[in-house]
């Protein structure tokens, strides 16, 4: 199993850039999936964007593919959500997440795919 622990949530005035970090620590399976997930205020969780392990394979959301940009280090311990010209309507609670071990494959990327999930940093986008 996997603890998650994001880091990186603040508050920023709009068109300002942030980037969120994941510490994965524990166990892992040689094929997996990592996300990161949004939960605006008063709406569900929504997918953000996913790589898949050991592949490397990435997916966006498609509204925020250019805006947003996943990435994980060398060692797949850290992921990080780097977000420019961030907009109010980003204002969320952002989750990081990996999937149940051995998942291989696109629908990997789904939320319901995932069983560790951090806590949820904070991002609050306003003037």
């Amino acid at each position: 199993q996997l603890h998650m622990v994001e880091s990186g949530g603040g508050l920023v005035q709009p068109g300002d850039s942030l980037r969120l970090s994941c510490a994965a620590s524990g166990r892992t399976s040689s094929s997996y999936a990592m996300g990161w997930f949004r939960q605006l205020p008063g709406k569900t969780r929504e997918f953000v964007a996913g790589i898949l392990l050991p592949s490397g394979n990435i997916r966006y959301a498609d509204s925020l593919t250019d805006r947003f940009t996943i990435s994980i280090n060398s060692d797949k311990n850290t992921m990080y959500l780097q977000m420019n010209s961030l907009r109010p309507e980003d204002t969320a609670d952002y989750y990081c997440a990996a999937s149940f071990p051995g998942c291989m494959g696109d629908a990997c990327y789904s939320i319901g795919s995932m069983m560790y999930w951090g806590e949820g940093t904070p991002v609050t986008v306003s003037s």
